[in-house]
């Protein structure tokens, strides 16, 4: 980092050495080990021109990617060596795509694509730095991330490639790659390749707007055009170092350059007067967010987004023999009708007896993101179970849930921190449900102080101010309901409620379940999980008199509800009657 408060890397390497003979078709990591002065000159060409962190010459060193005539245990040392030699202040294990698509776009599964980037990782351990590079799909960016957390100690820094629509190859847009690498406690990322800097600064504006982290900015030298046979890039170094400028102060901290771009660029760039002093960024707006692999939802108090609770099976029979039998078409079906009837999350729960609970909700939540392009929250009290859904979920998950027990807060929160999502606190402990909204308050208020030791913020939770039946006690609504507005008011937080609990035991349940969830928006609701189909924003008078306590023990509702099921039945027996019609069986006579 310089003066003004900007990190340079170099710039393009496969340029460089193509310039230095490397011959058509040769890989170039090759020749970390046959030519490797040719390779420590590019390095040296940059440092020269004020790179401060040069990238190794390995994006293509993975196993799935690398089928030259070393062994990778042999040329990533090789490769660092290299860099180490030129004498940069910083060297950086370059590690690029596998050249593969992750199921279910491709063929690769996760854990594959986890094992290639980790063995690279172990070889080029040396390294100051992992720069994970031109990453077309989120998925693949989460197993390379991974293997870097758990194989090495220093900072990971990430560059995507998008096309000129801002969204990544498999779909992921800008917004979609902050709310996973922020989740996953990257030290910098941003994007490279793929575009000019001028196309670039658009995506800089959006990334400013939402990314904590260093903004890495790698742009081509201009898109490449074909002349007499050859890829020429036509990006001059003093127009490349204008727009780099501009990046700057559009947020971008850390510059350099992808393909096309040589010393002469690197040196436009780091000139003095070329790139002015970065300006302080403004704070990103910060929000509860989750994410799919190419969809970003962002809870917001009073909004009521509805988590589709239709793949639980509490209380399902149908769906519990559907995961006895192993009928996954069955849950899919169950999943898209969610999407479509308007869920914008699914809950994803598997918590059946006798079944393997930590094989079934993985391979549930991976089928599920097959079909369904919405967030997952995991669902699960199962601490295998919830270590191998968060491994494999593509995205930032919701993940329901943490209490304020130790015990749960021990087992959930080095596992979301480990492998990103946000929280769903439940405000209970070992005591149980507190019968006030004060008890609630307090255990919500333990949790969060737990959770700032991982370093979570009020951002990272939603808080469940827990929903029980009314017709077991009368003041159950309205003590769920004063919780959830002063959780959103005193703690500022979302909230989050499993709203159908409130009806249990009466008639007519979605009319209640619907006036549950508009009275709690009302006092701050961020979420409802609740079955899309039925729930509305609609109060029934008589239907609020019940949860706000003023239809004792429920008296006038089920009068009513009765009432109305015999007009009902009175009047479809009319109706038969007018068509001459019987509930008895015709003879046959």
């Amino acid at each position: 980092m310089n003066e003004s408060g900007l990190t340079f890397l170099d710039g393009g390497f496969g340029t460089m050495v193509q310039a230095a003979g490397l011959p058509v078709g040769k890989d170039p990591c090759d020749w970390n080990l046959e030519n490797p002065a040719a390779i420590t000159a590019v390095h040296r060409a940059y440092v020269a021109a004020g790179s401060g962190i040069v990238l190794s010459n390995t994006f293509g060193a993975n196993r799935l990617k690398y089928h030259g005539p070393h062994a990778l245990a042999d040329l990533i040392p090789a490769a660092l060596a290299n860099a180490r030699a030129s004498g940069a202040a910083k060297v950086a294990l370059d590690v690029g795509p596998t050249g593969r698509l992750l199921k279910p776009a491709g063929d690769l599964d996760f854990d594959a694509a986890y094992d290639a980037f980790a063995e690279t990782m172990r070889l080029g351990a040396d390294a100051d730095l992992v720069f994970i590079e031109t990453m077309g799909d989120v998925y693949e960016v989460k197993a390379a991330v991974l293997a870097a957390k758990e194989t090495l100690a220093c900072p990971i820094y990430v560059t995507v490639a998008l096309g000129e629509n801002g969204q990544l190859l498999t779909g992921g847009s800008v917004e979609c790659v902050a709310a996973l690498l922020e989740s996953l406690g990257v030290a910098a990322y941003g994007f490279n390749c793929g575009l000019g800097p001028d196309k670039m600064l658009p995506f800089v504006e959006r990334l400013a707007k939402v990314s904590t982290k260093p903004i890495i900015v790698k742009p081509n030298a201009g898109m490449p055009r074909l002349v007499d046979g050859r890829t020429v890039f036509s990006e001059t170094p003093a127009a490349f170092a204008a727009h780099i400028a501009a990046l700057v102060r559009a947020g971008a901290s850390v510059v350099g350059g992808c393909c096309g771009t040589t010393p002469d660029h690197i040196r436009a760039v780091t000139s003095a007067g070329l790139v002015a002093s970065a300006a302080p960024r403004p704070a990103a707006v910060r929000g509860t967010v989750v994410s799919s692999g190419t969809d970003v939802v962002t809870l917001r108090p009073h909004g009521g987004l509805v988590i589709g609770e239709r793949i639980n099976p509490t209380g399902k029979k149908l769906l519990k023999e559907a995961y006895a039998r192993g009928d996954v078409a069955y849950v899919l079906r169950e999943a898209v009708k969610q999407v479509d009837a308007g869920a914008e999350v699914l809950d994803v729960n598997c918590g059946v007896p006798g079944l393997d609970e930590a094989a079934l909700i993985d391979a549930t939540v991976q089928a599920v993101q097959s079909v369904a392009a919405c967030p997952i929250q995991i669902d699960t009290a199962d601490s295998e179970a919830l270590e191998r859904s968060l491994r494999h979920v593509n995205g930032k998950p919701l993940v329901n849930s943490v209490n304020g027990t130790r015990e749960s807060m021990d087992a959930v929160f080095p596992r979301v921190k480990k492998y990103g999502g946000a929280l769903v606190g439940l405000c209970l402990d070992a005591d149980g449900i507190p019968a006030t909204s004060d008890g609630r308050l307090a255990i919500a208020r333990r949790i969060l102080a737990e959770g700032a030791k991982y370093g979570f913020t009020t951002d990272d939770f939603v808080f469940d101010a827990l929903t029980l039946a009314v017709s077991a006690d009368p003041q159950a609504a309205v003590v769920t309901l004063e919780t959830v507005r002063r959780l959103t008011e005193e703690l500022g937080v979302n909230t989050v409620l499993g709203v159908s609990n409130v009806s249990f035991g009466l008639p007519n349940r979605p009319v209640l379940n619907s006036a549950m969830y508009a009275l709690a928006k009302r006092a701050g609701l961020s979420a409802a999980i609740a079955n899309p189909s039925v729930i509305r924003d609609e109060i029934d008078p008589l239907a609020e008199d019940v949860l706000l306590a003023r239809d004792r023990n429920c008296e006038r509702w089920i009068a009513h509800q009765t009432a109305a099921a015999s007009a009902g039945a009175a009047t479809a027996a009319m109706a038969r009657h007018s068509r001459g019609t019987s509930t008895r069986p015709r003879s046959s006579t």
